[in-house]
């Protein structure tokens, strides 16, 4: 289908949940800016995951929806902002049919079964072998769009980056590496467990000076306060926080250690450097995409990379991580940030 670009003045895309995801997604946002010159591109997400996107250059306007809004209701309101394009990097049957319902003259979509009904312009069915965050990148290919840069885009408010600024510097030691530690995970799976946790920075502490702050929200509390009560010389407990007020931590700290989760992408998209725990998913798929980043996994094992919400097993995949090995891996990420104990 052929589409003249210079018309092009409002485009919508859709990524609704999973704040990672939603991060993964902005790789388009650059591509569609320099591709159509006199366009605005807004996004639509869920309200919880609004942070991903609001504070972004690239983004006009963020629409959000519930989680269990009537498809037609949101489709209603995005037919009142006359959108030109939409692109549905979710294209989940839901989204889908918000995209379809919305009567938007370009809807451009994954051509996944039961789905591609609701668009005119198809991208690949196929997942392929390349990273999440470049699977978006299908929807433009199918666009005809150049792929000139692949930037992810997360941006933290002056208000937030102060807050966490103010933070570390009050609760933080200045001769150490602050290292956020980061014990969520959206599948208990996921999680390394606050046991491991222990071990690692215990490893990593009898060679570097190092303050880890211990970065938490809903769900996270036993870890949390496992990690701290088992390891107190050396750990500071975030507050209670938003997300907005997280990304400020992060932001401010030297070094990122998680899990997959939404946090590590904010922080690898934030080019924080980046040491992802891996177990149940691919970390070539799912792991934090920047240069400056990298993961640590146990792949000899049978299960790995499962993809399991709950280990059928006992958690070989975390528990029984080389401690010695996640200690080289910090250190090759790290590089010369790192300040040996004397």
């Amino acid at each position: 289908m052929q589409i003249d670009k210079d018309k092009i003045r409002k485009i919508l895309c859709i990524k609704p949940r999973g704040i990672g995801d939603i991060i993964l997604s902005t790789l388009v946002l650059e591509n569609l800016a320099a591709y159509f010159p006199y366009t605005q591109i807004d996004y639509l997400t869920e309200r919880f995951a609004k942070a991903s996107v609001e504070n972004n250059p690239f983004v006009n306007k963020v629409l959000t929806m519930n989680e269990t809004e009537f498809p037609l209701l949101v489709a209603l309101r995005v037919k009142k902002e006359k959108y030109d394009i939409i692109l549905d990097l979710w294209s989940n049957p839901r989204s889908a049919q918000i995209t379809f319902l919305s009567g938007v003259k370009y809807r451009v979509g994954f051509a996944y079964r039961g789905r591609k009904y609701a668009y005119n312009i198809l991208a690949t069915g196929e997942r392929g072998e390349h990273h999440s965050a470049e699977h978006n990148l299908e929807l433009l290919t199918a666009l005809n769009v150049p792929v000139k840069t692949k930037n992810l885009h997360f941006y933290v408010s002056d208000e937030n980056d102060e807050f966490g600024r103010k933070f570390i510097a009050k609760y933080c030691r200045n001769e150490s590496l602050v290292v956020g530690i980061v014990p969520a995970g959206g599948w208990p799976s996921k999680r390394c467990d606050a046991v491991k946790w222990i071990e690692i920075c215990s490893t990593i502490n009898k060679k570097y000076k190092v303050q880890y702050l211990i970065l938490w929200g809903p769900g996270d509390e036993y870890d949390a306060d496992y990690i701290k009560n088992h390891f107190p010389d050396r750990t500071v407990l975030a507050p209670k926080t938003s997300l907005e007020q997280m990304s400020g931590l992060i932001k401010n700290c030297g070094f990122i250690m998680a899990n997959d989760s939404g946090p590590m992408h904010m922080a690898a998209a934030l080019g924080i450097p980046t040491l992802g725990i891996f177990g149940p998913t691919d970390p070539d798929k799912h792991g934090p995409y920047s240069q400056n980043s990298g993961y640590i996994l146990k792949d000899d094992l049978f299960c790995i990379v499962c993809n399991y919400l709950e280990c059928p097993y006992n958690h070989e995949c975390m528990l029984q991580l080389s401690n010695q090995k996640v200690l080289e891996a910090f250190e090759r990420i790290a590089g010369n940030l790192l300040e040996k104990k004397s």
